[in-house]
């Protein structure tokens, strides 16, 4: 019973395959190998984004680092929710790879900003000399909370970014997710809502430390191109990374793997729900959930050998993964039961 998060799940055997296969011969390096080239036209098809430009990462600190630090000058700001996981989660990296920019934060329920919370946050600046630059919008989707944004919403946040003169970046860890608990399609939630730059996590949903920045503006790819090498992300090997993704956008892979999440998700909060004293803080809609149960429950789970997030007075956080199984989530239910 692990439900610590998804980045504990083991990588399913078709991701393993693709390594094998990849796993042949010599190729050139530092992403110039077919698997490479065979991913970035992928993403092209699937984001219905042909100039789109793909630079691939290990780890999601570095993607968002990385990107947020093409858009935000020194001397700049990146407007992002309070809880967001750049500003809770990365020990400064974003604020490091940019030179020095600051993070001002915006307020909003369940994870998420609205316009009115984001028009609060750019309202900390005044323009002047004296002032951070507001530079970049920052979402998260889905967010640290476990909600998703919708097209709407989305369109909606960057439109005000946009005429404040603010890029937006999206931290995509969970995007899979976000994008089977919404049925938009790839575009719709990202370039066609307003979107700049993507970093599209793999790890989270069944890879090998995989992470790609998807760059809608192909202007900025030289930079981005430095700015990854200087920064000591450029893998030599990339091939290994890029089967991985390759594979993972095979016939819909990606998003099968994120359905069976968000539906062992759904069935824990369905569960949940009929615990007497258990209480959901907020709406499941991907691969999260976050709950208050009595302190007899949890050590009944913990008993029984339940893995979790435990954050104190009764709350904890449950995540679910490609290969939790329902098995696992009514044994969970049964043992805080009891």
């Amino acid at each position: 019973m692990f439900f610590a998060s998804d980045n504990g799940a083991p990588i399913p055997q078709p991701i393993m395959d693709a390594l094998t296969r990849a796993n042949t011969g010599q190729t050139l390096s530092y992403g110039a190998d077919a698997p490479m080239a065979h991913l970035r036209s992928q993403i092209r098809d699937v984001f219905d984004a042909p100039e789109a430009e793909v630079h691939l990462v290990t780890t999601g600190t570095a993607a968002n680092a990385l990107a947020l630090a093409l858009y935000t000058p020194p001397f700049g700001a990146v407007l992002c929710h309070r809880r967001a996981h750049i500003a809770e989660d990365e020990c400064g990296a974003p604020e490091f790879f940019s030179g020095g920019a600051k993070l001002l934060l915006a307020e909003g329920a369940h994870g998420k900003m609205t316009p009115d919370t984001l028009a609060a946050a750019l309202a900390q600046t005044d323009g002047s000399v004296h002032s951070v630059q507001p530079s970049t919008l920052s979402l998260t989707n889905v967010t640290e909370a476990g909600t998703t944004y919708s097209v709407a919403e989305t369109t909606a946040l960057t439109a005000l970014a946009k005429s404040a003169g603010l890029a937006t970046h999206l931290d995509g860890a969970r995007f899979a997710n976000a994008l089977a608990a919404t049925n938009a399609s790839p575009a719709d939630l990202t370039w066609r809502a307003g979107v700049d730059v993507l970093t599209l996590g793999g790890t989270k949903n069944g890879l090998l430390g995989a992470e790609a920045i998807v760059l809608f503006d192909p202007a900025k790819s030289w930079e981005l191109e430095l700015r990854r090498k200087r920064a000591g992300h450029l893998t030599s090997k990339m091939r290994y990374v890029a089967a991985q993704l390759g594979a993972w956008f095979e016939n819909g892979y990606w998003l099968e793997l994120a359905r069976h999440s968000n539906a062992m998700a759904a069935r824990l909060a369905t569960g949940l729900g009929a615990i007497d004293g258990a209480e959901l803080l907020h709406p499941v809609q991907a691969n999260i959930a976050f709950a208050r149960l009595p302190a007899a429950a949890h050590a009944r789970a913990k008993a029984a050998g339940a893995v979790y997030y435990d954050m104190g007075d009764g709350l904890c956080r449950l995540v679910t993964a490609w290969c939790t199984t329902a098995q696992e989530v009514d044994a969970l239910l049964d043992a805080f039961r009891g």
